[in-house]
């Protein structure tokens, strides 16, 4: 690929595809794939990759002082939350995190000294981030909390972390999922059972096939 345009963003922010592609700059910005950070002995710089769109892809690079990026440095540290696996603490603080498992391939994640939520695809290693307020927004829906006061703060989600269930969480992710598909998830056990009309036939169906093994038994007894 090739840098074939400066994002909407301005300085730092680049479209990358192929030499000649004239990116649409007035579509929605792609989900983020990977983030990570470049420490220096002279800044902090953040990368961060958004999800290939028409054959293009959206960069950004930043310096935490909204500086320009030198062409030399000294580096000290980087780091990507691409690398973190399960059992791992956070890339960037090296503290634990909250996990809880979604299907036997996926993990939600949540760092507290970070305030950040991503999900572990282990079917291909990616690590996708999440938006806070709209992992909260389907945490609210499914808890069936209405109040302003605590339906649009979504910072309590940080702060009252050890309050929610491995299920709330585990069920808020999967209500944000069906809303904006990050991965594909193994349906959940009450999703697997039949309902509706379909739960009603096999009953009947049940209860035929049952009636029926007792009327033959009766039979063979006389």
């Amino acid at each position: 690929m090739a840098v074939v345009s400066q994002g909407r963003r301005g300085v730092g922010n680049l479209i990358l595809g192929a030499p000649g592609d004239t990116p649409d700059l007035s579509m929605p910005l792609p989900p983020v794939v990977a983030y990570g950070v470049l420490e220096t002995t002279r800044d902090r710089y953040t990368v961060t990759v958004r999800e290939c769109v028409a054959n293009q892809i959206d960069v950004e690079i930043v310096s935490s002082r909204q500086e320009e990026i030198p062409d030399h440095y000294e580096e000290k540290r980087r780091w990507t939350y691409s690398i973190w696996k399960p059992g791992l603490p956070s890339p960037d603080t090296g503290t634990p995190v909250r996990e809880v498992g979604i299907d036997r391939h996926h993990t939600l994640a949540i760092s507290v000294a970070e305030r950040r939520i991503w999900i572990h695809d282990g079917t291909n290693g990616m690590v996708h981030l999440l938006p806070i307020t709209n992992f909260y927004n389907a945490l609210m829906l499914h808890q069936r909390i209405r109040d302003p006061k605590i339906a649009l703060a979504s910072s309590l989600l940080f702060e009252h972390l050890d309050r929610t269930t491995d299920g709330d969480l585990r069920a808020a992710f999967r209500g944000y999922n069906i809303m904006r598909q990050r991965v594909s998830v193994a349906p959940a056990a009450s999703e697997e059972r039949p309902h509706g009309w379909r739960a009603a036939v096999r009953r009947l169906f049940g209860r035929t096939s049952h009636h029926g093994h007792t009327e033959d038994n009766h039979r063979s007894r006389a």
